[in-house]
């Protein structure tokens, strides 16, 4: 078998949709004739809270994990001082020390031996002084293990492949120009080494040629796990209780407030409906639980918020609502609509066209699409026959009364998708592991 070194920051047990990307690779690699042998670090402490990523690791040496998948080394973790003065204070002190701090050691990693992920590559580096790998790949963000892969391809004459999960530096361009411009600067100098690079769409390879034109390309999108949801497609809806859940990251040009003010108003004009909103997971469930109680008193008992859940105990919790509250996300896919399919219950994609979603997407959305195609998620939707497209605050209230009714006459919200199968993430895992023998066998070659 051709062996892959794969550098992965997230990583399970941590609670996080960027390690999925790299948990899949290891555990489905070795159907494709390639040998995976995971970098990590120690995550032993994660539980869903917002300070997983700041607690120390289980032990001060590498732990080996070896499985019927593959090789796993959980490299040492040690808070620095920002982590430690998170974790002794809370979140909400000392973030401007902590920020300063963060960002010095964001910006010197790349030239000095510094940094929380440091340890990443001396783990890298000691398991292949004594071990020979075909290939490395690098997972970002964080975009620095992209220059450990680089520094370790350089030292121990393998090639180096980058998967971009995001845009780099381009995600900077129009919100700070000194950090695009040194970030600009990296990315360039060192991405511009790869053998390969991979990412998820061909929209993000777009913004990657901004700065790294020259290069192959793989495209291999994030997709579903058919294994995990494979035994929940029997679960039923819940038949008492309508329920609609959103899961993951909220931005600020997401249309949060508008929904709830829309959902507020149809629970006022309907006092007697049973209805539950859920938010799994989110970077905001404290100011949302202050929102309803401050400003939509007719939700309070209606606004449900859970923490950080692990994939198949989430994708568990959702199989039982009716319904998936789906923010716009404009050029990017995401990787949450993915699951969304798999799950088989209806989405409602909010907006195309609010005049308030609007407004937040001309003030935050600062990412420069170029005239990239930014419907994205609607066109897939409407592909798979998955979900309702809402255009406005309005027609929300319109699909709430239309999906309550389907639920009191039926117990359950039909969704009736079609061709999801082409989203399965072995697929996807396939795509790049072929990729990766290409250039395995090209460096032998050369």
């Amino acid at each position: 078998m051709i062996k892959v070194l794969i550098l992965a920051y997230d990583f399970p047990p941590y609670i996080s949709v960027g390690g999925l990307r790299p948990y899949h690779w290891y555990k489905n690699f070795r159907k494709f004739g390639l040998d995976p042998i995971v970098i990590t670090r120690q995550w032993g402490h994660s539980d869903g809270s917002e300070t997983d990523y700041a607690k120390p690791g289980l032990s001060g040496e590498v732990i080996t994990e070896e499985t019927e998948w593959g090789t796993v080394l959980h490299g040492p973790y040690h808070p620095n001082f920002s982590n430690r003065l998170l974790l002794k204070y809370g979140i909400e002190r000392y973030k401007t020390v902590r920020k300063f701090l963060s960002g010095m050691n964001e910006i010197l990693q790349f030239f000095l031996p510094i940094g929380t992920k440091l340890e990443i590559y001396k783990t890298a580096y000691n398991y292949l002084k004594n071990n020979k790998v075909d290939i490395v790949i690098a997972s970002g963000e964080p975009f620095v293990l992209f220059h450990y892969a680089k520094r370790l391809s350089k030292r121990f004459r393998v090639p180096w492949v980058a998967d971009y999960r995001d845009p780099w530096s381009s995600n900077l361009r129009n919100k700070n120009w000194c950090y695009f411009k040194y970030y600009a600067f990296i990315e360039k100098r060192t991405a511009v080494n790869a053998s390969l690079i991979s990412t998820v769409s061909t929209f993000v390879e777009h913004q990657i040629r901004q700065q790294v034109p020259m290069g192959a390309f793989c495209i291999a999108a994030n997709g579903y796990d058919e294994e995990v949801l494979a035994t929940l497609h029997a679960s039923k809806q819940n038949a008492e209780v309508f329920q609609m859940a959103f899961v993951g990251t909220i931005y600020e040009w997401h249309p949060l407030e508008i929904v709830l003010t829309a959902l507020n108003e149809w629970a006022v004009s309907n006092p007697q409906r049973k209805f539950e909103l859920h938010f799994y997971g989110t970077n905001r469930n404290e100011k949302i639980l202050q929102m309803v109680n401050h400003h939509f008193p007719q939700l309070k008992e209606v606004v449900k918020v859970h923490p950080k859940l692990s994939n198949q105990r989430l994708l568990e919790r959702l199989s039982k609502h009716n319904a998936l509250l789906l923010f716009n996300y404009y050029a990017f896919m995401g990787t949450k609509i993915y699951d969304y399919l798999a799950l088989k219950r209806k989405i409602v994609f909010c907006f195309t066209n609010d005049q308030g979603a609007n407004e937040l997407k001309q003030k935050f959305y600062l990412l420069d699409t170029q005239g990239a195609l930014e419907t994205l998620q609607e066109e897939l939707i409407r592909a798979t026959n998955s979900g309702v497209i809402v255009e406005n605050a309005a027609q929300l209230q319109e699909t709430m009364n239309d999906l309550y009714a389907e639920h009191q006459q039926a117990g359950r919200i039909a969704c009736e998708s079609k061709g999801i199968e082409a989203y399965s993430r072995i697929l996807q895992v396939e795509k790049l592991a072929e990729a990766l023998k290409r250039v395995a066998q090209n460096s032998k070659t050369a």
